[in-house]
């Protein structure tokens, strides 16, 4: 009962706004470590489903031509991350002996968009619950790390708003937390971030198609559809000015369904899904994680990769 009582308090507190992103989140693991999830099934099959609401509703602050600027920009460091990300990844995985499967899932989920990326791909590879437990547990646990460290990081650095959306787009696995860490850091970062985001995410499509043909796999691929919808978002509030403050409203919508969507994710961050996971595929995931962070850091900086 108590355990209920605290879950509802702390999704009340995230959904109307009174806990930031990053303390919905913290809120949410901190819930996971002292009670047992009182709907642990459902509060995954939901949070999914409310973050891919929320980055619509993100879509009618966006101005489509920043959208499309963002995604053509992004497009050829895009590729070229996805492609060494997965070869490094799959490199990490035979060096430390992590299941071949499970590997390319980490990798997967890592070189695109975390969660996204492994539920696509998982049924093409036929990987069984464990290793796609083990996997989403992985990118899970780094996933709540980054929305935390990116923007503290990103501050301490001086990176330019532009800089550090960039930056969480390119480096950090799922949208939400992307979505998280730039809406902390500023405005701008989160159009940037988003954008780019999204553009990447487009990518688990030619990817799962070119594994599907690989490994011979008749699955089905899915189409993540909330990027049409996020884009159709942002169709309408550069194209249809007259209802700013609708557009305003759905915006504001979308920031407090991620809140609350970032504390359902951290309460199911749970003591099981840290043993799950286990050591080697956590080392090669924090590994990657790290490799891909500090590189795309560094060529940001550098002025190799810039908007």
């Amino acid at each position: 009962m108590t355990a209920r009582i605290v879950f509802f308090l702390g999704l009340i507190l995230s959904a109307i706004g009174l806990l930031s992103p990053p303390l919905a989140l913290l809120a949410g693991i901190l819930f996971a470590l002292a009670f047992a999830h009182p709907y642990e099934e459902a509060g995954r099959s939901y949070s999914k489903i409310l973050l891919q609401a929320s980055v619509v509703g993100l879509g009618f602050t966006m101005n489509l031509h920043e959208v499309v600027r963002a995604g053509r920009s992004g497009f050829l460091y895009t590729a070229i991350g996805i492609a060494a990300a997965m070869l490094i990844g799959l490199a990490l995985g035979r060096a430390f002996a992590v299941g071949p499967k499970a590997s390319f899932l980490i990798s997967t989920g890592t070189a695109i968009c975390g969660g996204s990326a492994i539920a696509a791909v998982a049924p093409i590879t036929k990987a069984s619950d464990e290793e796609i437990a083990v996997s989403m547990g992985t990118v899970f646990v780094l996933n709540s790390i980054a929305l935390l460290l990116f923007p503290a990081i990103g501050l301490r650095l001086h990176l330019s708003q532009s800089q550090c959306g960039l930056w969480a787009a390119l480096a950090i696995h799922d949208t939400s937390s992307v979505v998280g860490a730039a809406a902390k850091y500023g405005n701008e970062a989160l159009a940037i971030g988003t954008t780019v985001k999204l553009a990447r995410a487009l990518w688990i499509v030619p990817v799962a198609v070119v594994t599907a043909y690989v490994m011979k796999s008749k699955a089905r691929v899915q189409w993540p559809w909330f990027i049409l919808f996020f884009c159709l978002a942002a169709v309408a509030n550069t194209c249809f000015p007259p209802l700013p403050p609708a557009y305003a409203v759905l915006g504001r919508l979308g920031r407090l369904d991620l809140t609350a969507t970032l504390f359902l994710i951290g309460a199911s961050l749970s003591k099981n899904t840290l043993k799950q996971v286990g050591v080697r595929p956590l080392v090669q995931g924090v590994l990657l994680w790290a490799v891909v962070a500090i590189a795309t850091l560094l060529a940001i900086r550098s002025g190799l990769i810039a908007l």
